[in-house]
């Protein structure tokens, strides 16, 4: 089993070695992580088994074609699984060398764990990567370094917020207390919501949005950002070398951490709720949208905080279909007990000790015109 490392950093020049000695042996396995691009240069056919801990973007239409499965699990459950169960006997990883040693560049997330743990790790040690991970240098004598390249980090875009995220967006900002650890992720929304903030807060999230560096500039960021992974332009990845910014998924997304200290909010989106407040991140009946990864986490963690809080943004349709629904079209991602607050363009609504019934008829009201949708 080989695991390569995922995010913006994944060692892109190592593709075509792997796909000959797939092609070559005919029984390697794949473990893959979070990918925000399809990276076309590795071919998942090649492998006997391909699976990830967490369906990005990336992977969607992989998973479509059935060359790529995502395993059932919350994203802090990863490193157990490849402790255990999935364990590799290899990370293909990308390294940068900086004067401690070889560390990790764009991402830590599940991959630092496993080369700590002794995992053979074969790398190719970029010189266009930032250098962002909070930790100390690798162990090199876990390491090989087949070689070195210019490879940058991938740049992701996300199209502007329109009028109504930032709707989304003014009700929620309302709602964190100053100060506040703050998760929010890359997108329309997660731009929105760091653009709608007039009060300084911490940044503790798992992918860490380009938006940071403008809060950053606005005076509005207190401490370094905690994350396992980057997700920007160019720009951002300059503002964050040298940064302690990115830590492994066993503290990122460890739940005890996240429950204690400073009052923690989780923004978090959906593809759709049902009426029990129950949520779906994964998709559609049509179409694979995302993975679990750390939505339940998050909101877990959130829901323990004094004073924190786990609110789920969403609007009230997405391309004219309502997105309440009366059955999700999918397996549940994030459980109602940890949905605080639900907030969509007409506002926010509070669910917290509400009975069930209460629930379902506040989320009924708040969708107003749009209703609650049967299939």
């Amino acid at each position: 089993r080989i695991a390569v490392a995922d995010g913006v950093g994944t060692p892109r020049s190592l593709y075509p070695a792997l796909n000959r000695a797939a092609a070559e042996h005919g029984d390697l396995r794949l473990q893959l992580g979070w990918l925000p691009y399809a990276e076309t240069g590795l071919d998942y056919s090649l492998f006997a088994d391909a699976r990830t801990v967490m369906s990005g973007w990336g992977l969607r239409a992989a998973v479509d074609a059935g060359t790529v499965s995502p395993v059932v699990a919350r994203l802090s459950a990863a490193p157990s699984l490849l402790a255990g169960r999935l364990r590799p006997d290899l990370l293909v990883a990308t390294l940068v060398r900086t004067p401690d040693g070889l560390k990790l560049p764009t991402e830590v997330s599940w991959m630092r764990g496993l080369i700590e743990s002794g995992v053979p790790t074969a790398a190719v040690i970029s010189r266009a990567a930032p250098c962002a991970d909070a930790g100390p240098a690798l162990p090199e004598d876990e390491i090989t370094v087949l070689g070195e390249t210019d490879d940058a980090p991938r740049e992701v875009s996300f199209a502007t917020p329109t009028p109504e995220h930032e709707a989304i967006c003014k009700h929620a900002a309302r709602l964190v207390p100053e100060g506040a650890r703050l998760q929010v992720g890359p997108g329309q929304l997660g731009a929105a919501m760091l653009g709608a903030l007039r009060m300084p807060v911490q940044v503790d999230s798992g992918l860490l949005p380009e938006q940071v560096v403008d809060l950053d500039a606005r005076g509005l960021l207190i401490g370094e950002p905690v994350a396992a992974y980057l997700v920007g332009s160019a720009r951002m990845y300059e503002w964050a070398d040298g940064r302690p910014i990115l830590n492994p998924i066993e503290v990122t997304h460890d739940l005890g951490r996240l429950s204690n200290g400073d009052p923690f909010v989780a923004f978090n989106t959906a593809v759709e709720i049902d009426a029990a407040g129950q949520v779906n991140v994964e998709g559609t009946p049509a179409a694979i949208v995302g993975g679990i990864g750390g939505h339940a986490d998050y909101a877990a963690g959130a829901t323990r905080s004094m004073r924190g809080l786990s609110m789920i943004a969403v609007s009230t349709t997405h391309r004219g279909r309502s997105t309440l629904v009366r059955t999700l079209s999918r397996a549940v991602s994030t459980p109602s007990q940890d949905v605080d607050v639900v907030v969509t363009e007409r506002g926010a609504m509070d669910l917290r000790g509400m009975t069930r019934a209460e629930r379902a008829a506040a989320l009924v009201d708040m969708w107003g015109p749009a209703g609650i949708r049967e299939t």
